[in-house]
């Protein structure tokens, strides 16, 4: 039985460090799915759009559509869900967060900034103006938090609040003597520059590349492709 393809839709991005981390991830995900035709797509900025690799697709082919993106948000509820209806047999995997997984990659980006104990966290997330996102966003704050055993608090550079920079005020003003942004983004771009110019004495890298985030994505892909094989 031919396997369903897994289309690999990131937002997209101008920055080339962006587009490295991301081609990356996904040559990650290659090599965890053996034999499984993975492709890239996108829903702004980069091409080939989500629509068009679906499109593209070779009659009666199925596919799944993993969003490379970490919460719900605009692009999971419009973009990628009406992709998934252009054609029959294929479907749209969940975002990639929340998942422990998650915290874990967050944890060891942190741990490579050497944390000290009077340092306040502040999980720094792009945002989006469905509110699902900031649940999402929340979740994970609380996933970070029983891995490092301390509070974790939460800013968003759009659409949701309270905005990084004033979180980050908010957690210097507790009396912190250092105030750490853990970027909660994939990859090098325009929100991880928000994220750098946000106040916070350090910000850590993007999660992206890390096998970590390659096993989410083939997760996401096994769960709903069993979904397609148990209709078929």
């Amino acid at each position: 039985m031919i396997r369903p393809v897994l289309i690999a839709c990131s937002h997209g991005t101008s920055s080339l460090d962006g587009r490295d981390a991301i081609r990356s991830l996904v040559d990650e995900v290659r090599v965890m799915l053996p034999g499984v035709d993975v492709r890239e797509a996108f829903v702004d900025v980069q091409e080939p759009s989500v629509d068009d690799v679906v499109a593209a697709l070779p009659p009666g082919r199925s596919a799944v559509i993993v969003p490379l993106l970490l919460s719900t948000g605009f692009h999971t509820g419009v973009d990628i869900a009406r992709a998934a209806r252009l054609r029959d047999g294929v479907v749209a995997a969940p975002p990639l967060g929340p998942h422990d997984l998650l915290a874990l990659v967050l944890e060891s980006r942190l741990g490579e900034l050497g944390l000290h104990d009077d340092d306040a966290i502040v999980l720094a997330a792009a945002g989006s103006s469905d509110p699902r996102a900031a649940d999402d966003v929340s979740t994970v704050a609380e996933l970070l938090s029983r891995c490092l055993a301390r509070p974790v608090s939460v800013g968003f550079a759009a659409g949701c609040e309270p905005r990084i920079d004033d979180a980050v005020s908010a957690a210097r003003s507790s009396g912190a003597s250092r105030v750490v942004a853990a970027s909660y983004v994939l990859a090098p771009g325009y929100f991880a520059d928000v994220i750098r110019g946000s106040g916070a004495d350090a910000a850590t890298s993007p999660l992206g590349p890390d096998p970590r985030i390659a096993a989410i994505v083939a997760e996401r892909y096994r769960a709903a492709a069993a979904t397609l094989v148990g209709a078929a």
